[in-house]
């Protein structure tokens, strides 16, 4: 109860300037003092106060444990368990040697890609590209019982210009959700989370299905399959071109770091900035 009173004391008074309570300490374990100070960013801005005082009191709960912990395990470990200076010294390096390969990749990296460099990749992997989920090419268009959904019926089978602006139209109008970029590859399991359909085997429904429409309390469902790959088949490009391109991103780092790595030593070898005295 102390603890509680003295948190909404602090923030009821948080925006004194009183030097004595800006020092004032909340909480002591042994010879160390957690400070009001010490809250200032914990508790989120127009929090109710409410709740301010719980987030206070379970950051003083932590802090509590916390201490008696770091105390406990102070006096049980031996000086050697407790140096730490090889693993700060080997994290250090590796944050620094991090920072400037971040910096580096920033200024130097190529980040633009050809249609053609894809293609090629592409080509030269296929092996690396096996569909690990059924895709398809689909239309579809979810919409209100009250919808006069026989315009849509009429035009999402169809392939002519004129009634795809139509069924646009359509969407705009009523639609509560819809799809109409049949050039491109989605997963079907994406779809299934849009689409009640239910199947217990997707390959089979998707090669005896083209022309779905299924009806919950709420919804009409319209969908036109017009393309799928199964999986485990050969993925097609289209469908892998970011990923593609994030390869050749990820293995221009690579070659640009170490072409880097291989430049400062041949430099330093010349230099004579180093030497291997015994190996």
């Amino acid at each position: 109860m102390k603890k509680l009173f003295l948190v909404i004391g602090i923030f009821l008074c948080a925006c004194s300037s009183n030097k004595k309570e800006k020092e004032q300490a909340i909480a002591r374990v042994y010879d160390k003092y957690l400070y009001s100070k010490d809250l200032q960013g914990v508790i989120p801005k127009n929090v109710h106060k409410n709740d301010s005082i719980i987030l206070a009191n379970e950051f003083i709960d932590e802090w509590i444990k916390q201490q008696l912990l770091i105390n406990q395990a102070d006096k049980n470990l031996s000086k050697d368990q407790k140096d730490f200076s090889k693993q700060l010294e080997d994290y250090k390096n590796s944050l620094t040697i991090y920072r400037y390969e971040t910096e580096l990749i920033k200024q130097k990296l190529d980040t633009s890609i050809t249609e053609n460099e894809i293609a090629d990749y592409y080509e030269k992997n296929k092996s690396n590209f096996e569909l690990k989920e059924n895709i398809v090419k689909v239309i579809y268009v979810k919409a209100p019982h009250s919808a006069p959904i026989n315009i849509a019926r009429l035009y999402i089978g169809s392939e002519k210009e004129q009634d795809r602006k139509r069924l646009q139209d359509f969407c705009h109008k009523y639609a509560v959700n819809y799809y109409l970029e049949d050039g491109n590859w989605l997963l079907f399991n994406d779809i299934l989370k849009e689409i009640p359909i239910n199947t217990y085997n997707q390959e089979e429904y998707l090669k005896n299905n083209r022309l779905i429409e299924i009806k919950d309390s709420s919804y009409i469902y319209l969908l036109n399959i017009k393309g799928f790959m199964i999986k485990e088949s050969l993925s097609p490009l289209s469908f892998e071109k970011a990923n593609i391109k994030d390869l050749i991103i990820n293995k221009r780092k690579l070659k640009l770091i170490e072409t880097m790595q291989n430049d400062l030593f041949n430099k330093a070898l010349k230099k004579g900035d180093f030497e291997i005295i015994n190996k």
